[in-house]
């Protein structure tokens, strides 16, 4: 189990609780790094969603994706035109196919896990703070120059480095906050940073859809990418001047020669690790719930697009509706992980990590199959419950692995919970064609396609937290019963020793 011993300010905090009133009893300067970070992960989120909130008008200007028919307001591409007399639908690039989900999935996939894995190294050995600026500032200006995008091969080019920027952020600031905030507060820390999530990607739908209506200069989508970049540019800067790297106090001073052992030597142990059976189905859990996140956050618009909703009327819920219920569930797994995790440690963690994802998952059914306003409403308790599953995982994960390894083994559970769960879009189509090929219609093949890769995913996860759990109790009554193997031939030893001394 990790530990922490003081030497940040955040690690001299008291250990008597978690919760968000422990955490107000932290030094002020803790709290701004939180605050920070969160803002770096809140761009990072922003930024990567954006895609998915303007692909429709930039396919449109690019061409690329699919092409289809589009609803213009509620007409039915039968009849052409409405009951006014205009035009009903338009035949256009829809903002689907293998172009997009290439750019959603493997484009950005791809970098963002091969370039996780050394900048996670990394952070157990360099300045953990230059890191994080640089690979803010890289992400940044690749979002900007998105906006000056011509061609699909610069969208790909630039996605390539989004991903590369993005990959350092997580590993990263889970660093930094461990040696801020002591062990008992670590989950709710780990929660509130995790806000930036649904700050993020609730931001994505305000600036992508509003912003791209506005039109400014005539330039439409462009702007709302120019509007996501620019800020992390000054938050790069900022992070720079105020932003101190912590003494990793947490870690006692190894002896010369393990300090100047290459990074390349930690490999064989963490794939040990991972081998572990309580930690390698925490990794499958982890990667079948985060397949649910991607497949559902880059087929939001699209999907209530194809009921017949308007680019303003996704934008007026999705604004606001993840921005309001994400950090709720991430407070409370925050809290949920640190109060369970004091009574029964990582498997009482996990059995409420496994409970939350089979609680939420009749509220994603009704995401997909209620009519709006009721299917954004329904969103709300899924994000509430169903958002415990990442900081908790997290926790778990850090617990479970040696402290030298920490960082490392954080950037090796996003390379495989990304990996995973970041290309399962490219199931999407394959699974609506099979749909539409038993006689389903276009909206009911993507509601078919989405029911499997959405909701039954978080079922899915839940049996793999419910595996891990029992993994984790059968490995630790081994290692019990081991101990007690031991002891006992330790003292049949001194028993055999104090009989020959007596001789």
């Amino acid at each position: 189990m990790v530990t922490s011993e003081g030497g940040s300010e955040g690690a001299r905090a008291p250990r008597s609780g978690g919760g968000p009133c422990a955490l107000l009893r932290q030094s002020p300067y803790s709290l701004y790094v939180l605050l920070l970070l969160m803002a770096a992960y809140l761009l990072s989120k922003m930024d990567r969603y954006m895609l998915a909130v303007v692909v429709r008008p930039s396919a449109q200007e690019i061409h690329f994706g699919d092409r289809g028919c589009l609803l213009n307001v509620s007409a039915d591409c039968v009849t052409l035109t409405d009951p006014a007399g205009a035009a009903g639908c338009s035949w256009d690039y829809t903002g689907t196919g293998l172009q997009y989900d290439l750019l959603a999935g493997p484009v950005f996939t791809l970098v963002f896990t091969v370039a996780g894995l050394p900048l996670g190294l990394a952070a157990d050995r360099c300045n953990r703070k230059l890191l994080l600026c640089a690979c803010l500032l890289v992400w940044a200006v690749c979002v900007l120059l998105t906006g000056l995008a011509q061609q699909y091969w610069q969208l790909a080019a630039l996605r390539f480095g989004v991903g590369f920027g993005e990959a350092g952020c997580t590993p990263l600031a889970t660093s930094l906050l461990a040696d801020y905030f002591s062990p008992e507060l670590r989950g709710t820390a780990l929660g509130v940073y995790n806000w930036g999530i649904y700050f993020g990607y609730s931001l994505a739908y305000a600036v992508g859809d509003f912003i791209t209506e506005a039109d400014i200069m005539g330039m439409g989508w462009r702007w709302a990418y120019f509007v996501s970049g620019a800020p992390g540019v000054l938050l790069a800067l900022l992070m720079l001047a105020t932003l101190r790297e912590p003494p990793r106090a947490h870690l006692s001073a190894p002896p010369a020669a393990d300090s100047a052992r290459p990074a390349a030597r930690a490999v064989p142990r963490l794939l040990r690790l991972f081998a572990r059976p309580p930690v390698l189905l925490l990794a499958l859990a982890g990667s079948v719930r985060n397949a649910a996140v991607y497949v559902w956050s880059y087929s939001t618009e699209t999907f209530f697009e194809s009921q017949g909703q308007t680019a303003a009327q996704v934008g007026a819920y999705m604004s606001w509706v993840p921005l309001v219920s994400g950090p709720l569930g991430l407070l409370l797994g925050g809290l949920v992980s640190d109060g369970a995790g004091r009574r029964l440690g990582p498997a009482g963690r996990l059995g409420a990590v496994a409970a939350s994802q089979l609680l939420a998952a009749p509220f994603v059914v009704g995401v997909l199959f209620l009519r709006p306003p009721w299917a954004y409403i329904s969103i709300i308790p899924s994000y509430i419950i169903g958002e415990l599953w990442f900081p908790i995982s997290l926790v778990v994960l850090v617990e479970l692995t040696p402290a030298e390894l920490r960082n490392a083994a954080v950037a090796f559970y996003i390379f495989v919970i990304t990996n995973i769960g970041g290309n399962m879009q490219l199931l999407l189509k394959p699974l609506m064609g099979a749909f539409q090929r038993t006689g389903r219609s276009y909206l009911q093949a993507y509601r078919g396609a989405l029911f499997v890769l959405f909701p039954g995913q978080y079922v899915l996860a839940a049996c793999l937290y419910l595996a891990a759990l029992v993994a984790l109790k059968a490995e630790t009554q081994r290692h019990l019963q081991q101990k007690d193997a031991n002891d006992r031939a330790k003292d049949l030893s001194g028993v055999r020793n104090l009989a020959f001394q007596d001789e």
